[in-house]
């Protein structure tokens, strides 16, 4: 039998490999076999790693580091807004039409004409402010474009940006949708704009909701993305997510049956080349079917869940508060869960700890949103730790807004992870603190939550999904409209913040022993950046590019 060591596949040499070990230090080159780490250190140790078969790979200089880890990701909506007609960068309601003409002439009379929302993407910031005439283009104007196509300009997802979101129907559509005079929606934050002088529809809907509800409530006709189109979508989506250096997602929001069926199939047929972990997104509408569907569906979702390194499924999301029309119209919509991709939810404080001492009793992990309702949430946490154990459960508290130090402190004890979304609550939407008493250092507190030892994990929410342009809000705090930092005692070094959005994920999968740090006998997921972050100004750090992704020793994206 031979002793020889085992040659490395493929070798990264000539840069700065960041391993993110917790040693601090910074080598040159890193091995990989399989799907492992087979060793990091200079190039000269490496280049003993390497035989004839090994493929090389120089660095020039550029900087490798662990595969980000997007801790709340929403990825599998990225793909879906490429099968959509875009207007980006139409500037009046002409340029508009003249889209919508390009678009009839393309496909059969009587099939739907849907597009994005008016505005550029990532945000579509303005909506109809950005169009020379600063109004959506009415009915009329959009029969004209299209007489024999029903048209439908879709409203905001007000995560991507800021409401009110603007959708805009032709009289076909108004039509199908069952749209007229007599028309009201039954979800409040919604108007039906209609003639001062005739009283009947304009075309324009008006959503003032940060999550859209006008499609559940008055567009029952207008078509849904089916399953294959949410298959290219997901598909497409870890494609883009790939190009940003990104090689694992979280779904701690959950996600809907037919979310988790298309990542479902994309693994069996071999297709993913992002690491996926869904939580599921309950479909129950009270605690006694909650009970059933608890006890009898979801075993797989129990304790650290059911799956493999490229497709897990853990746990459960029960969301805090919400509105109960909405959430009855979208439970009515299913298998379509829109933009969203999780089901809507509405639970009082009562349905809220009913939910959570069921989760606990079937050891399902519970996932939730609190915003700047930790100190709501809290005190419901610690009537179920009386009765069940949770410290070794990690259940997860996501998206955490104002916090109270003291509540923080019960986040430890009680032995919660934590994940924040930076950019939606500091540099998107951060003007609504920027009076804080204490200058915003309560706001989205990374080092306070660092420093009292939570295990806490960043990430994008898909607005927008480039984890380095979060890094920077990390780093900056700055809200986009002021420039004004909230928070200037939260703000991270460099190094710290790459770890809250790279190795710091692995926690919540229960995978640090394997996924992460780069280290032999971790997996091989890692991303070449264009510079060294740690050398990069915070504010310039979004201007970084990826230039290749590796996931499990394959190369998913390359532009070396």
């Amino acid at each position: 039998m031979s002793n020889a060591p085992a040659l490395a596949e493929v070798v990264l040499r000539g840069g700065s490999v960041l391993p993110l070990d917790g040693t601090g230090q910074i080598h040159e080159a890193i091995a990989i076999r399989g799907d492992r780490i087979l060793a990091v250190g200079s190039n000269a140790d490496i280049e003993l790693t390497a035989g004839p078969g090994t493929q090389v790979i120089e660095l020039d200089d550029l900087t490798l580091l662990p595969g980000f880890n997007d801790a709340h990701a929403h990825m599998e909506r990225e793909g879906l807004k490429r099968l959509r007609i875009s207007l980006a960068g139409a500037r009046s309601i002409s340029e508009i039409t003249d889209r919508i003409v390009a678009a009839s002439r393309q496909i059969r009379p009587g099939e739907w004409i849907i597009t994005m929302p008016v505005g550029d993407p990532p945000f579509f910031f303005g909506g109809p402010e950005v169009l020379t005439e600063k109004r959506m283009p009415n009915r009329y104007e959009l029969d004209a474009a299209a007489p024999q196509h029903p048209v439908c300009i879709l409203g905001l997802f007000g995560n991507w940006g800021r409401p009110p979101g603007y959708t805009a129907l032709n009289s076909l559509a108004l039509s199908l949708n069952g749209i007229d005079a007599g028309a009201r929606p039954r979800c409040s934050g919604v108007e039906i704009i209609k003639d001062a002088d005739s009283g009947e529809p304009t075309g324009v809907i008006v959503e003032h909701n940060a999550r859209p509800t006008v499609e559940f409530d008055l567009l029952p006709a207008v078509p849904r993305f089916g399953f294959e189109e949410r298959l290219r979508g997901a598909k497409h989506s870890m494609q883009l997510y790939n190009a940003v250096g990104t090689t694992s997602v979280y779904e701690g929001h959950g996600s809907a049956p037919e979310i988790i069926s298309a990542y479902r199939a994309l693994w069996e047929r071999g297709e993913m080349s992002v690491r996926v972990a869904l939580t599921v997104s309950p479909t129950w509408a009270d605690s006694s079917e909650a009970a059933v569907i608890m006890r009898d569906c979801l075993s797989y979702a129990r304790g650290r869940g059911f799956g493999d390194p490229w497709l897990r499924i853990s746990g459960v999301h029960i969301a805090y508060g919400g509105d109960a029309v909405t959430a009855a119209l979208a439970r009515a919509d299913l298998p379509n869960s829109g933009w969203s991709g999780f089901v809507e939810q509405a639970n009082s404080k009562h349905d809220f700890h009913s939910y959570c001492m069921l989760a606990a009793e079937h050891d399902l992990r519970v996932h939730t949103i609190v915003g700047d309702q930790l100190h709501e949430v809290i005190p419901v946490i610690e009537q179920v730790a009386e009765r069940y154990r949770l410290s070794d459960r990690r259940w997860v508290i996501e998206h955490i807004g104002r916090a109270r130090v003291q509540d923080l402190k019960k986040l430890k004890v009680l032995g919660l992870c934590a994940t924040t979304i930076p950019v939606y609550h500091l540099w998107k939407g951060g003007d609504r603190y920027l009076e804080e008493p204490d200058g915003g250092n309560l706001v989205v507190p990374h080092r306070s939550m660092r420093d009292l030892g939570i295990p806490l994990a960043c990430a994008t929410d898909n607005i927008p999904y480039d984890p380095l342009f979060t890094l920077s809000t990390i780093c900056t705090r700055s809200e986009r409209t002021s420039g004004r930092v909230i928070g200037a005692e939260q703000r991270l070094a460099v190094e710290d913040g790459i770890h809250l959005l790279t190795t710091a994920g692995a926690w919540l999968t229960f995978e640090e022993g394997c996924k992460g740090p780069l280290v032999p006998g971790n997996l091989a997921d890692l991303t070449v950046l264009s510079e060294n972050p740690l050398h990069t100004e915070p504010e310039d750090l979004k201007n970084i590019r990826c230039q290749l992704t590796m996931v499990g020793g394959r190369i998913v994206f390359n532009e070396l």
